[in-house]
């Protein structure tokens, strides 16, 4: 069947000799690992590495600073392993930054930095300190106006492009699959009906009918993830209903109609799994535009709500940045977005190529 082909020696031989699409795809699996462990990879490792420490923000990349860590008032507990994998570790300190110090008998004295060339001299007491109170740390990145880490959001931001783009692909596969599958199958009235569905849908732009689907459903995370799914089923749709108009008349489907088998077993187990390269094909590029389209809502303010990092988020805060004295607080979100485009796009053509369904799409 052409759905398990790729694991197969020839397909994966020529997959393999694709030096785009196995760039491609070690991108995207590192991109997944870091999705998956970004807390523990992020310097900020608070929910969402949204730790605003104001006197450093703006900072340029390649900052250092130092930090005197002072316990909060109320201390959260200490995350665990699961509770920091899903949502990270809320701060037990405050995080000061200073320029100098020194310790007394029972305090330290730090000159707090306050802005370039201004301090304030602050004492503590070592009783309210962390046990190790001194921290020095690179901001490789920079930081934004509110002083997060922009190395960290980046990170933790891999998980809501790739969720994004994962939600996408299951939703629109879902609708288009049944649709497509439906309308090539039984033809006639049933397929002027659903064809007359998607040309609807079709001649809607898709940022218009994102727009109309995200208001209705409210801003947020998982309204994102739906009103993106619910505009990319159509292109699945049309291609799944052009395969599945070519396989019904072979001469195995005739083989199952003629054995007595019901429709829905004989779409299920023997029509999909053999239209499934194509299917695959068209993933990675919906992959790809869902990760787009997600950068563009949330540059706009419809996609996610801050604190909760998102590439597309992170430009609006900080693309006023690009004409002044720290371009890369904008520039960095927008390559990552271009350099995990671009893997889908390699993995998807060369997973065409490796399949054989150039002359398909």
């Amino acid at each position: 069947m052409q759905f398990f082909s790729i694991f197969r020696q020839p397909a994966w031989k020529r997959l393999r000799k694709n030096k785009g699409a196995v760039i491609g795809l070690y991108v995207i699996l590192f991109s997944a690992l870091v999705a998956i462990f970004c807390y523990f990879l992020a310097q900020d490792a608070s929910p969402n590495a949204n730790r605003i420490i104001l006197e450093i923000g703006g900072a340029k990349p390649g900052w250092k600073q130092s930090f005197l860590k002072v316990k909060k008032e109320q201390a959260p507990p200490a995350a665990g392993f699961f509770q920091r994998l899903v949502s990270g570790s809320p701060d037990r300190w405050d995080y000061i930054p200073i320029t100098a110090h020194h310790y007394t008998a029972d305090s330290i004295i730090v000159e707090k930095y306050i802005d370039e060339g201004v301090t304030e001299r602050l004492g503590f007491a070592k009783s309210l300190l962390a046990p190790v109170p001194l921290e020095t740390k690179t901001f490789w990145l920079g930081t934004d106006s509110y002083g997060r880490d922009i190395l960290s959001r980046l990170i933790v931001g891999t998980r809501v492009s790739l969720s994004v783009g994962m939600i996408t692909v299951l939703i629109s596969i879902s609708i288009g699959l049944i649709l497509g599958s439906l309308a090539g199958y039984y033809r006639g009235r049933v397929d002027e009906i659903i064809m007359w569905f998607i040309n609807v849908i079709w001649s809607i732009p898709t940022l218009l009918l994102v727009f109309a689907i995200t208001l209705a459903l409210g801003k947020g995370f998982w309204q994102v993830f739906i009103a993106v799914g619910l505009t990319m089923w159509v292109n699945v749709a049309r291609l799944v209903r052009g395969q599945v108009l070519a396989v019904r008349e072979l001469e195995y489907i005739e083989a199952t109609k003629a054995l007595g088998f019901k429709n829905a077993r004989i779409i299920a187990g023997h029509i999909w799994p053999n239209i499934m390269g194509p299917v695959l094909v068209i993933a990675a590029a919906n992959f790809a535009s869902a990760i787009v389209i997600e950068a563009g809502l949330s540059f706009l303010g419809v996609g996610v709500q801050p604190p909760q990092p998102s590439w597309g988020l992170m430009i609006k805060e900080n693309y006023n940045f690009i004409i002044t004295q720290n371009p890369m607080l904008a520039l960095a979100p927008g390559f990552a977005i271009m350099i995990l485009v671009l893997a889908f796009n390699l993995f998807g053509n060369g997973l065409r190529d490796a399949l054989n369904v150039r002359g398909k799409l």
